[in-house]
């Protein structure tokens, strides 16, 4: 094929991979959490990381992901401990991280206005060798934290009082959640951008729970239409010309749209599955016509 013999896009097309993997991964938990817009507010402080990264004359993606961290655990406090002023020392954090990124661009002597508006839309061209490594080893800490642990942080973001009775450390899981929100913001800036960014990690969870009931396959569905729509995405701005990281934007919201207009049939055809079933006296297995019951134990656990 002609997009894979060209290097560029071969270490687009990788980036794109473990980006389509990693952002809803740490999503799921997000948007169990009620914070969907969390990575947004990262992809805002990541600006002046990597304003920073010119302004040293290094790679932006460390210098990013260091300032994303601390911006995300500055967060967590605030939403921890914050009272009635938390949205307000939010929106400063957020605001800041933005004018300071700028700020910092156009005082270096490497970097450019342009070359910020990379890093906040994705350039498939600019994704260089240490990039990809960089790119790898973040993205499998994600990987390793989101699916290693993924029963830990699957109970504190459904209910922190009684993960905190069962004896996790709830304040130590809900860090770990920021730090890896950060991380996944500094693996997928240079495919979608850190103003795309947030819309990746919460769009294919949203999709995936319009067909899904359990938190393992919309786990599943979730990481599969992030990885479609991530290489498909990249394949069609190569072709097209067209910018990645909106056009990955789109199809995930197309998936959302497509798949909410699917489901709507199925969850009909559920209800008269079970309402047949419970029509049915006497049937211990829960079955009509051979056909199991939709509302078996632990199907109905949502994310």
């Amino acid at each position: 094929m002609e997009i894979l013999e060209t290097a560029f896009m071969q270490r687009a097309l990788i980036a794109a991979l473990l980006v389509g993997i990693t952002a809803p991964a740490i999503g799921i938990y997000l948007v169990q959490r009620r914070q969907a817009l969390m990575g947004d507010g990262i992809g805002h402080v990541a600006m002046t990381g990597v304003g920073l990264g010119f302004l040293l004359s290094t790679s932006p993606i460390w210098t990013a992901m260091a300032v994303s961290i601390a911006g995300a655990v500055t967060m967590e406090l605030i939403r921890a401990y914050g009272r009635t002023r938390g949205d307000i020392a939010l929106a400063m954090l957020f605001y800041g991280g933005m004018a300071g990124g700028v700020m910092l661009v156009n005082m270096s002597d490497t970097g450019s206005t342009g070359d910020l508006s990379a890093f906040l839309f994705g350039s498939l061209s600019t994704v260089s060798d240490a990039d990809l490594w960089a790119i790898g080893l973040l993205a499998a800490f994600v990987v390793l934290v989101s699916v290693g642990l993924r029963r830990q942080l699957f109970a504190v973001s459904q209910d922190e009082e009684f993960a905190r009775v069962t004896g996790l450390p709830v304040r130590a899981l809900n860090l770990l959640i920021a730090v890896t929100a950060a991380v996944t913001v500094s693996v997928a800036m240079r495919v979608v951008g850190l103003l795309l960014v947030s819309a990746l990690m919460v769009v294919p969870v949203a999709a995936a729970q319009q067909l899904t009931r359990s938190f393992r396959t919309t786990f599943v569905l979730a990481v599969a239409i992030g990885v479609a729509v991530t290489l498909t995405g990249t394949t069609a701005s190569y072709y097209q010309d067209v910018p990645p990281g909106a056009t990955i934007v789109l199809l995930a919201i197309a998936a959302f749209i497509a798949l909410t207009a699917l489901a709507a049939p199925l969850a009909r055809r559920r209800a008269r599955l079970a309402e047949a079933a419970l029509g049915v006296p006497g049937d211990p297995a829960g079955c009509v016509a051979g056909v199991p019951d939709a509302r078996r134990p632990g199907d109905d656990v949502r994310v």
